[in-house]
């Protein structure tokens, strides 16, 4: 059990980077050919590990950190893709976990304005038009996160 438990967390990574939105648990289950409960239960068991985050009282997963199940205002366009990050944080995580260059553009909260951002051979650079300097801001300190983690 426990090696399919893993087996599930690197499908659905897998899943994620290869079509930028999560696989249903009816994927999964095909996938692995065993029932949907069994595929069920490891939804659940790798949420409870905090390896993937569920929406509330469904089997359908919200983030994947770094990747988002739904639509954001951080969008990170890579392999002729675009994936939906869940924050700041993790719109720098979309490249580094796919080995890629990416083009990234993301709205600021306080400002509502559009930041462009590139990660080209692992460097990130700041589009000319977005000519000031520019922070991440985390509302809760890291040991809160999973206090709420769609606020965080």
């Amino acid at each position: 059990m426990v090696d399919l438990l893993w087996q599930t967390r690197a499908f659905i990574y897998s899943h994620f980077a290869d079509t930028t939105h999560p696989p249903s648990v009816d994927v999964t289950a095909a996938h692995f050919d065993i029932s949907t409960e069994e595929a069920s239960e490891y939804y659940k068991e790798l949420h409870n590990r905090h390896a993937f985050f569920l929406e509330p009282n469904t089997l359908t997963i919200r983030m994947a950190n770094p990747f988002s199940g739904i639509p954001t205002d951080f969008k990170v366009h890579a392999n002729g893709k675009t994936y939906f990050a869940n924050c700041a944080w993790d719109m720098l995580g979309i490249p580094a976990a796919l080995h890629c260059d990416a083009v990234i553009d993301a709205v600021c909260t306080e400002s509502d304005e559009t930041i462009l951002l590139e990660i080209k051979n692992g460097e990130l650079t700041q589009s000319p038009i977005t000519n000031h300097q520019l922070l991440v801001h985390f509302p809760l300190p890291f040991a809160r996160w999973y206090d709420d983690l769609v606020f965080t």
